[in-house]
């Protein structure tokens, strides 16, 4: 068994790492070409697959091998958002599914269990990156139970924008975990800034998503106007 640990450790590792990048590499292809097309659509399912691959992995190094357990509550709210943005495309609705409750509760007795576990035996990264990142997840969790509650005429289109945010926030997660891990001497930047950077370009994605539902709609309500005529003047 000593003998098979570290080569099993090893192997975990290089799956881990090599899945981690060919994820980032799927998930840029995904944010670089035209949404909704063959491209976008096959990167976005694939970037899943390597992220779910990153997770499992990453649970195998904390669980297992004791490896940095901060890392796990970048993979929890890495395979959340991951999961609820596929959700949100998947269902394009607000109704209450068990899957996606049950998966919520599951990772927030995780984050909670982390939180307690943190304060037992202090930060191992920057408090303000564990926080934040804490307090992220939590904010999305929260998001997700309430948005139960909006009258599905208001609820529209929201799912476009929860896609959008928490796809690029899986994407930015283990960016995060990756620039972090890689550059350990420029910590706490090489944690939060990539995070930063992905908030930033998808609340640009989904500003540019609103104008153009806007301009389509201000269009078509000018192609359905009625033309003047003698009798209307």
């Amino acid at each position: 068994m000593n003998e098979i640990s570290p080569l099993f450790h090893q192997i975990n590792i290089i799956t881990h790492i090599v899945a981690g990048s060919v994820a980032l590499l799927l998930g840029l292809t995904a944010i670089l070409t035209r949404k909704g097309g063959k491209r976008h659509t096959i990167s976005g399912r694939l970037f899943l697959v390597f992220l779910t691959i990153v997770i499992i992995t990453g649970l195998i190094g904390v669980l297992v091998f004791g490896r940095n357990t901060f890392l796990l509550v970048i993979t929890m709210l890495s395979a959340y958002v991951g999961f609820s943005g596929y959700r949100a495309l998947k269902t394009k609705s607000n109704q209450f599914k068990i899957l996606d409750a049950a998966v919520a509760v599951i990772t927030l007795i995780t984050v909670f269990y982390f939180i307690y576990y943190f304060r037992s035996i202090g930060m191992i990264w920057s408090p303000v990156i564990i926080y934040s990142t804490v307090g992220y997840l939590l904010f999305v969790i929260t998001y997700d139970f309430i948005r139960y509650l909006i009258p599905q005429h208001r609820y529209g289109n929201l799912w476009l924008y929860e896609h959008i945010l928490k796809m690029m926030s899986a994407f930015s997660g283990i960016l995060s975990a990756f620039t972090g891990t890689v550059f350990p001497q420029y910590q706490p930047y090489s944690q939060f800034l990539p995070s930063v950077l992905g908030t930033l370009v998808a609340i640009g994605f989904m500003i540019y998503c609103y104008n153009k539902k806007l301009f389509v709609a201000t269009s078509s309500s000018h192609d359905e106007t009625p033309p003047l005529t003698q009798h209307s003047l």
